[in-house]
């Protein structure tokens, strides 16, 4: 994985950093603004190795460890949109550029949406992916059972009811590379704890911070996708989400749940340069204005 380079900065008196890895590709080929990368609340800035294979030739990639994540300083008491979305700006501004790409998943897709709703001129395109939409009180119990496991200090209790809500363990739906994705997920959940010094703060935070996915946005070529047996949100709310997004575009990926990045990775760096460097979304082109749906899986149409 190469290292890139490693920028502090600060938004109000809060430390982070984020990692830039230049545009690889030669200058005479296709180019496309900075792709800024923002995932789940325990994902840091070096978990996107398939985002820097894929867009490196295109674009400079640049991940983070933003206020209250990874090696970041704790975020204040209190609500936490506005501090983050500072932070990104704050990327954004470092960098010298007048827009970014910008791509959200999960956690991230809440702040993503957030940050383009608030400032959309500085947004070229905005891609999200495993949309938290619609929580229900049953899932939030869940997260307060695994919290309370965290507390007690059992952690390995915690990354198991962690995993299993982010994931579908139904065997009657069928999910590729369900059994690797699970042991990832648990073992990176194990690390965030054992090495973030406030990941219980973030996970705490989680549940506090209910993202809010409303009042629609206009002005922003946006894509949203997810995986067709997403668990935390389901495909079919998550689709009613992109219809807010005007002139968006929606799809799934097939035979994967809500950790598509992990399931189909390739799949999903792939529609990520083709979304970014306004290619067909496949040979031919696959993908129709929101309130249409297709399926994807790969190169292949459902």
């Amino acid at each position: 994985m190469p290292e890139g380079t490693v920028r502090s900065l600060s938004v109000n008196g809060v430390r982070y950093s984020y990692r830039l890895l230049e545009r690889t590709g030669p200058v005479t080929g296709p180019v496309t603004e900075p792709v800024v990368v923002l995932g789940g609340a325990l994902q840091g800035m070096l978990g996107w190795p398939q985002m820097d294979g894929r867009l490196g030739p295109v674009a400079s990639v640049v991940t983070a460890d933003l206020p209250g994540m990874g090696t970041a300083a704790p975020l204040p008491p209190g609500p936490s949109a506005d501090i983050l979305c500072a932070a990104v700006t704050r990327i954004i501004d470092d960098l010298g550029v007048p827009r970014v790409n910008l791509f959200g998943f999960s956690y991230g897709a809440a702040l993503a949406f957030r940050c383009a709703q608030r400032n959309p001129g500085r947004i070229a395109r905005l891609l999200l992916g495993g949309v938290p939409a619609h929580i229900t009180e049953a899932q939030r119990a869940h997260w307060q059972r695994a919290t309370d496991r965290l507390a007690a200090g059992d952690t390995d209790g915690f990354a198991t009811l962690v995993t299993e809500a982010l994931m579908c363990l139904d065997p009657e739906r069928y999910v590729a590379r369900r059994d690797l994705a699970y042991r990832y997920v648990k073992r990176s959940m194990l690390h965030a704890v054992a090495h973030s010094p406030h990941a219980a703060d973030s996970v705490y935070r989680s549940l506090g911070d209910r993202p809010d996915f409303s009042g629609g946005l206009s002005g922003v070529p946006a894509l949203v996708f997810t995986g067709e047996h997403d668990t935390v949100t389901s495909a079919e709310r998550q689709r009613a989400f992109a219809a807010t997004i005007r002139g968006s575009r929606f799809t799934t990926i097939r035979d994967t749940d809500h950790w598509v990045v992990l399931e189909k990775a390739e799949e999903v760096a792939d529609l990520a340069l083709r979304f970014f460097t306004d290619r067909p979304l496949e040979p031919g082109g696959y993908l129709t204005s929101v309130p249409q749906q297709e399926r994807v899986s790969g190169r292949s149409k459902a």
